[in-house]
């Protein structure tokens, strides 16, 4: 492209500092170097992780940075050594790389690649620079992506070509929510047929282990949220029953207990709090229930429990992008999309142009929204 190997001007919702509203500025984007990509968003998912950043909850955030990391977009130019991808071409970005040689990749039963950004937050590239300036000033990157902003420069480790008619607006979810939750379902749990589940927590991520609950032949759902409005959009993806702990006079963990003879066989908590990730493991059946934990709780608080809720049997676990290799699931992913093995279509509840970017995450804020998605 006539761009190749050039500074990109364009917008960008930068995040000055926390609880702050993003500001839409002009940005300047250099070219990518060796074995990295730069890419046009298309599309751009609004997730809780983005606001635990906002919100300052996770300790280790530089400021000023360029959040979101659930997002489709299409290849503008590479770096020298690129083979991965080539300009043209719609991808993925990925928050979880794939490097395809540390012991984290190559161990069959780990997706965390040694490259990734996740714990540290440290908002750089390989070579320790940032690819964004806006004002003079450098601008940090999240998590290995950032997609708030026209155009990103990726790793090639943290792009993944997809197929050119997957619907952009639709498969940006697959690059966070619906794989975090999915996974969790189908490859963390390991969910069987016939069983019972527990979600807590109805948003984007939530919902998608629903379907993959469903997928996995669960026979019973339950769905639990202190947000009653998000009810009718849960039994549409597959909750059985939904549950709204301030409705009754005891605690959540009890009241499914008595409906499922002991305890569901997994439990799964969407939410990012550290006692309802309690409540959830104690709702598991105490001889053979599983919790898996998705959310992320603010970096100031820590888990509490009485060891007597392992002793007796039961398995509490935790994973990135439901433990999915990253290169390697998200275009089958995208094809069994587009094959109609699940839909994505009703996690999507509100669609905006980029510059709504303060709506949309007051929308999610309030509750009023499953997923929204920014298009550019």
């Amino acid at each position: 492209m006539e761009t190749a190997g050039k500074v990109i001007k364009c917008k960008a919702a930068i995040a000055w500092g926390p609880n702050m509203p993003f500001a839409i500025e002009e940005i300047e984007v250099a070219p990518p170097k060796a074995h990295e990509v730069r890419v046009k968003i298309l599309a751009s998912g609004v997730c809780h992780s983005d606001e635990h950043i906002l919100k300052g909850s996770l300790a280790s955030t530089t400021f000023p940075v360029i959040l979101g990391h659930e997002a489709t977009g299409v290849v503008e130019s590479i770096g020298e050594g690129v083979t991965c991808v080539k300009p043209g071409d719609k991808v993925i970005p990925l928050f979880v790389p794939q490097c395809g040689k540390c012991v984290s990749c190559q161990n069959p039963n780990s997706n965390l690649c040694l490259l990734n950004d996740v714990g540290t937050l440290n908002g750089l590239m390989a070579d320790g620079t940032s690819r964004f300036t806006c004002k003079g000033e450098q601008i940090y990157h999240f998590v290995s992506t950032s997609t708030f902003t026209e155009y990103t420069v990726l790793n090639e480790t943290s792009v993944v070509k997809i197929d050119d008619n997957a619907p952009a607006d639709k498969v940006c979810l697959i690059g966070c929510a619906f794989s975090t939750g999915y996974g969790s379902a189908v490859n963390v749990a390991k969910v069987h047929p016939g069983s019972t589940c527990v979600v807590f927590g109805l948003g984007g991520v939530g919902l998608s282990v629903v379907i993959g609950c469903k997928v996995a032949g669960a026979s019973r759902i339950f769905g639990v949220d202190v947000n009653s409005d998000k009810f009718t959009k849960a039994k549409e993806v597959g909750v059985t029953d939904c549950i709204n702990p301030r409705d009754y006079d005891k605690p959540v963990h009890e009241v499914l207990a008595g409906m499922t003879n002991g305890g569901v066989d997994y439990s799964f908590e969407c939410i990012g709090n550290v006692d309802i990730m309690v409540s959830a493991l104690k709702a598991t059946n105490p001889a053979f229930g599983t919790c898996v934990i998705i959310g992320i709780a603010p970096s100031n608080t820590n888990l509490v429990f009485d060891p007597m809720l392992m002793l007796t049997g039961r398995t509490l676990k935790g994973a990135l992008f439901g433990n999915l290799k990253s290169k390697d699931c998200v275009p089958i992913l995208v094809s069994d999309y587009q094959a109609n093995k699940f839909n994505l279509d009703p996690l999507v509840t509100h669609s905006l142009p980029f510059d709504k970017i303060n709506e949309a995450f007051e929308l999610m804020r309030c509750g009023k929204s499953i997923r929204s998605v920014l298009n550019f």
